[in-house]
């Protein structure tokens, strides 16, 4: 019998330096196995955590975006006020004012609104030029029913603004807060205070329904009123002088015009045209810091392009250029052609103004509100117009608008 085969029970006795190298393989991998699993636990961590931040930053901007709509376009529940907050807030700040002028036989009282603000500590009451032009024997009268004799500050026709003080004691003046009217959008909350027909401290509430319109009146020599608010806030014969406010109570506007026989169609002078001027009316008693192109023109339509033959439909159409005016001297071009359209004579052949310093110019009311929102007296402005179907730029300098003749 054979002594030496392998019986099931034998062991295999490695030598003792493989012993070393199995436990430092069995730890090295052990270590990877542990390191690979805290790494993934650490990643999904951080992706959860990085995940989080994202929520967390678009909800953020989604609050700062609801912010802003809210504060550009203010609602009552925002504020958390109601009408008859804002009404008790103000109606102290707003007076009735009124005159006497020379009527077709014997004098008559005529009657407006106003409101206090307060400037350089001092109190003063702007109000319409139009509610004090021509008056004399102004008076006054506060909330309480005090009156007192005013005399006029500052006016300035071409915006139709006016600057009155009296001799009220201090207790009598709750200066209005004024707001810039540039915050304001279409559809924004408005309400207007004043005294229609004589009746005191009326509240009426609509909305902002256009903005940079222009007006026109007797007492502007033809020149246009620019920037003016449009609102449905009902207004009538008194309301003119009084606040157009916001949902926080702040001055917007100045209500100043209607057009008659119309329902829900105001207008009002802006706050930034108020802020602008206040301290000129009040220093010096005028505001003369209108720019002047030195033109007179028409607004472009489908009917008017088609006479001149030209390829677009909107625009100034330049009808005269005023000798010796800026645009004169920068060589803009008039009409030439006299022709009916629709009734109405117009002159063909002169530039089209499509643009000012590349602001888009539609039609009058664009030119208006570009010239007093971004230009002064002596500016360099670049017009861009249509000659013979070709666009030019043209360099003006604008000049000072003459005073009303």
């Amino acid at each position: 019998m054979a002594e030496n085969s392998m019986t099931e029970g034998t062991i295999i006795v490695y030598p003792k330096h493989w012993l070393a190298v199995f436990l430092l393989v069995g730890l090295i991998a052990t270590g990877v196995i542990v390191s690979t699993f805290v790494l993934y636990s650490a990643v999904t961590e951080l992706s959860s955590k990085v995940k989080s931040m994202e929520l967390a930053v678009n909800r953020l901007s989604d609050d700062i975006n609801k912010i802003k709509d809210l504060h550009l376009s203010p609602s009552l529940a925002y504020f958390n006020v109601s009408f008859t907050e804002i009404y008790e807030k103000t109606i102290n700040g707003v007076v009735m004012i009124t005159g006497l002028a020379q009527g077709v036989l014997t004098e008559e009282v005529g009657l407006g609104s106003g409101f206090v603000v307060k400037y350089d500590s001092s109190h003063y009451i702007v109000t319409n030029y139009h509610v004090v032009k021509d008056a004399h024997g102004l008076a006054v009268t506060f909330f309480n029913g005090e009156s007192y004799p005013a005399k006029i500050v500052g006016v300035d026709p071409y915006s139709d603004l006016a600057v009155v003080n009296c001799t009220a004691p201090s207790r009598l003046y709750s200066p209005l807060n004024v707001t810039f009217s540039s915050t304001l959008r279409v559809g924004d909350l408005v309400i207007a205070i004043g005294n229609p027909f004589g009746l005191a401290g009326t509240m009426t509430t609509g909305v902002v329904s256009q903005l940079g319109r222009t007006i026109t009146s007797e007492f502007t020599g033809g020149y246009a009123i620019a920037n003016i608010i449009q609102t449905s806030a009902p207004i009538n014969p008194g309301n003119s002088g009084g606040p157009l406010l916001n949902a926080r109570g702040e001055v917007v506007g100045m209500n100043t015009a209607i057009v008659i026989e119309s329902q829900g169609v105001g207008f009002a002078v802006p706050s930034n045209t108020i802020l602008r001027e206040l301290p000129y009316l009040i220093e010096t008693g005028g505001y003369d810091m209108h720019p002047w192109l030195g033109l007179k023109g028409v607004d472009l339509d489908y009917y008017i392009a088609k006479a001149a033959g030209l390829n677009i439909t909107y625009g100034w159409l330049i009808q005269e250029v005023v000798p010796g005016g800026p645009s004169y001297n920068a060589g803009l071009r008039g009409g030439t052609t006299t022709v009916s359209v629709t009734g109405r004579e117009i002159k063909i052949g002169g530039d089209l103004i499509i643009s000012i310093d590349n602001y888009p110019v539609k039609n009058n009311d664009d030119i208006a509100r570009i010239l007093e929102e971004y230009t002064y007296p002596g500016k360099v402005v670049n017009l861009t117009v249509v000659r013979d179907n070709q666009l030019r730029v043209i360099q003006v300098t604008l000049g000072k608008r003459p005073p009303p003749s």
